[in-house]
């Protein structure tokens, strides 16, 4: 099956549900079943592979069944009990909701790294009295579905796993801006991959992983670069190791739907649930943070936390200064840190204010004070402008910040305006494959390759010392100008600073309580 005919297919049997169901809820009742059927499928594939093995399909089956009674089956990648095996499924004809529900926790209670993964949907669940799916709509998306087998030899993992992020990509375009929370659009996280080129064996970390998609790019990357043909297919030689892959989520859906685009994509993946700020979970020796080679993520934007997780941080990790309330980015930029080993790099999606807030002010600023330890470190190496409307949750543009702990080039940061790179898109834009290609080529040469032939450079190289005399502004737009295009101040960018300045008014009337107060005055 081609990828054009995998997505129309899923897409409609999406669709088969749409009507009754949120657009928000969409996702949480599609995935699991189109993630079951896969299992399925697979499980099915491999009885009758072990069946030509062993000499037939009943001996194949009773082999499985002996590997359960003892407790480990290893004779197949998941074990898939009767009621939920897809034969089984289509054949009901009534109480639907009731046995999709039992079917899903019957395979997590056969398969425990699937509990918390496909059994936290109720199929059965009703709302002021009345189902959110009727059965109806069930047996509409069951039969769709059954149209088509999703076994190993009908879908290969790679065409399946984009086939998957075409359908998270609609479900944001349906969900609209809370979808910025569990989708990057694909083409900003295969230009990340591209600017971090992951090598055999890595360790890749997303504190903030979402459906895992970031994640995913990296493992494609890797596969693109190493992989041979076999079959029809890229596949990793036994020579090259493939990457470690870590990912931290605290929506527990969202931790559901990466923990399923991993297995989709059959990669091995530690993906877990929890606050990354509050409780990280991944720990070294010692109890601090692990440390990686690569750190990859798209954090919320702008997102608020209180003064004293900051300033009680049992993991040392703000070292660099507390940001303000109204804005982690900088908190986030700081755990990244902290999270990469001494020769790590890192790529991190945030809003054109996280570099510049605060520049050009009088007295001091938080984020503008971070920005500047980060300069002096001589961490940064690059940030890249995107164009606005790229994004689920937002149409303001983000940018790519890039720190790197060894930088190429000691002393400089390359800032390249990716502003007008874009093509036109409904509902959002979207970058094509050679405008990665010239963001990345820019990236990698330190220098645009087919400058002489533009009208206006992409690209700038600034010392620290040039960072300085700007106040550590690093917007590439201040020192790439495009078609002199002026540059507007996002809505969002203006509430965050007009929080930003009330929080430093209130710390500035406290202080001068303070002060009335130990001079008797009050």
């Amino acid at each position: 099956m081609d990828l054009t005919t995998l997505e129309n297919w899923l897409w409609e049997a999406a669709c088969a549900i749409r009507g009754p169901v949120d657009a928000p809820k969409f996702k949480d009742y599609i995935l699991p079943l189109i993630f079951l059927k896969r299992l399925s499928d697979v499980f099915e594939d491999e009885l009758r592979s072990l069946a030509v093995e062993f000499g037939g399909i009943d001996v194949a089956q009773n082999l499985v069944e002996q590997e359960r009674a003892h407790g480990k089956v290893t004779l197949v990648r998941f074990y898939i009990p009767e009621n939920a095996r897809w034969e089984t499924v289509r054949r009901q004809t009534s109480h639907l909701g009731e046995y999709l529900t039992d079917a899903v926790r019957a395979l997590a209670r056969e398969n425990p790294v699937l509990a918390g993964v496909i059994d936290i949907v109720d199929f059965n669940a009703t709302a002021a009295g009345q189902r959110i799916v009727p059965d109806e709509y069930l047996a509409r998306l069951i039969n769709v579905l059954s149209r088509y087998r999703l076994g190993l030899g009908d879908v290969e993992p790679d065409i399946l796993g984009r086939a998957y992020e075409y359908l998270l990509r609609k479900f944001a375009e349906d969900q609209g801006q809370s979808a910025g929370e569990f989708y990057t659009p694909r083409e900003v996280g295969v230009l990340m991959a591209r600017l971090l080129e992951p090598e055999p064996g890595m360790m890749v970390y997303d504190p903030t992983c979402g459906s895992g998609g970031l994640l995913i790019k990296c493992h494609l990357r890797l596969l693109e670069r190493f992989g041979k043909q076999e079959n029809g297919r890229l596949k990793l030689p036994t020579n090259i190791a493939p990457l470690h892959v870590f990912g931290q989520e605290i929506n527990p859906a969202t931790f559901a739907i990466a923990r399923m685009n991993a297995v989709i994509h059959d990669i091995q993946a530690d993906i877990r649930i929890g606050d990354t700020m509050r409780q990280p979970a991944f720990k070294g020796q010692g109890g601090g943070l692990q440390t990686f080679d690569l750190v990859v993520a798209n954090p919320m934007w702008n997102q608020k936390f209180p003064q004293e997780l900051y300033k009680n941080d049992p993991y040392n990790r703000f070292c660099y200064g507390a940001p303000p309330s109204s804005s982690a980015d900088w908190g986030w930029l700081q755990h990244m840190l902290a999270s990469l080993n001494e020769r790590g790099r890192m790529a991190v999606v945030l809003d054109t204010g996280a570099v510049s807030r605060g520049s050009g002010n009088q007295g001091s600023n938080r984020e503008r004070d971070i920005r500047k330890a980060f300069v002096e470190a001589d961490l940064i190496e690059a940030v890249i402008l995107l164009p606005e409307n790229l994004f689920y949750n937002t149409t303001a543009p983000g940018v790519i910040i890039v720190v790197n702990r060894r930088k190429r080039y000691p002393g400089q940061i390359l800032l390249i305006n990716a502003s007008q790179l874009f093509a036109k898109g409904r509902p959002k834009n979207y970058l094509t494959e050679e405008h990665i290609e010239t963001i990345a080529s820019i990236y990698h040469a330190w220098g645009d390759p087919a400058g002489a032939n533009r009208d206006a450079p992409l690209h700038a190289i600034i010392t620290r010392e040039e960072a300085a005399r700007n106040d550590y502004n690093l917007s590439p737009s201040r020192y790439v100008s495009i078609s002199g295009s002026e540059e507007v101040l996002p809505l969002e960018e203006a509430l965050v600073r007009l929080e930003e300045a009330e929080e430093e008014r209130a710390e500035a009337e406290r202080a001068l309580q303070a002060v009335l107060q130990q001079l008797g005055l009050r």
